[in-house]
């Protein structure tokens, strides 16, 4: 099946009648795989029916690349596995850690970006990659807090890029969470990022934190994309050209048509760049 990808949508359970009978163009859905490591059952036959129409993306949330120690060899296993079962378009995983001593947490935390940690996620990726046999897209976090860092954010990733041959997935939300959170400057960052890298981009909405004195902003995936957001993609896919471009919603879900709405938006800013580019025969 060939299928370019434009925008795609979070795939839900929810609107799975709706997702199977989409036929927009560029549409392509994203799951996490955490969700689906089974060996079958009504889970993976619904994921399979919708692969059988439409491009997946597979987008981990818990291989703990920032970790004290190397991935869980059996989740990497299953991880594997499961690629090999659907052959998705995209993987992709966080630059954060949720496992330590045995335990894990169902979070993506922070890193400090030190030399040590750069050698520890790099070994990780390598060992993500190698069990994958493909390329793996590694996605900025979101920040809540100033940690002492060595690296800055963009060229940590950069380098992680040179020594292992990944990819970047650029959350824009993340990046602009960050900015209101720490003071990061936004337009900096998504001006800095090398093009050439990134395979993914990913959009999605956040509200305050329900304590109003903390002025945090949270990565809550559960509200329109804000227009910030919009801006920044704008400018982003105005320079590196278009990427494959991933509306995340994960709570407080609306219709479906209201999530193709959305998502028809970002397709037509990809087709509007996508058109500005074309070289005249």
């Amino acid at each position: 099946m060939t299928h370019a990808l434009g925008a795609g949508l979070g795939f839900k359970p929810d609107f799975a009648e709706d997702a199977l009978a989409a036929c927009h163009a560029g549409l392509w859905f994203e799951v996490h795989p955490e969700n689906y490591l089974v060996a079958g059952g009504p889970r993976l036959a619904l994921l399979e029916a919708v692969r059988a129409t439409h491009p997946l993306s597979l987008h981990g949330v818990s291989a703990s690349l920032g970790g004290p120690g190397p991935i869980d060899a059996d989740h990497l296993r299953r991880f594997a596995a499961l690629a090999d079962r659907l052959q998705p378009a995209l993987i992709s995983e966080h630059l954060a850690w949720s496992r330590f001593g045995g335990a894990y947490a169902p979070d993506l935390l922070p890193l400090p970006r030190s030399t040590e940690a750069l050698h520890r996620v790099a070994a990780n990726i390598g060992r993500l990659q190698d069990a994958l046999r493909r390329r793996v897209a590694i996605e900025n976090p979101s920040h809540y807090l100033r940690l002492a860092h060595d690296w800055d954010e963009v060229e940590f990733l950069h380098e992680l890029v040179r020594r292992t041959g990944c990819g970047l997935l650029v959350d824009v939300n993340n990046v602009v969470v960050s900015a209101a959170n720490i003071g990061l400057d936004a337009t900096a960052w998504i001006d800095a990022i090398d093009g050439a890298a990134v395979m993914e981009v990913h959009i999605a909405g956040h509200r305050a934190d329900a304590d109003p004195a903390s002025g945090l902003l949270i990565d809550s995936h559960d509200a329109p994309v804000a227009p910030r957001v919009w801006t920044l993609l704008e400018r982003l896919t105005a320079r590196i050209g278009p990427k494959p471009t991933l509306l995340e919603r994960d709570s407080d879900l609306p219709p479906f048509a209201d999530l193709i709405a959305e998502r028809g938006r970002a397709q037509a800013m990809l087709d509007a760049v996508a058109r500005a580019q074309e070289v005249p025969a």
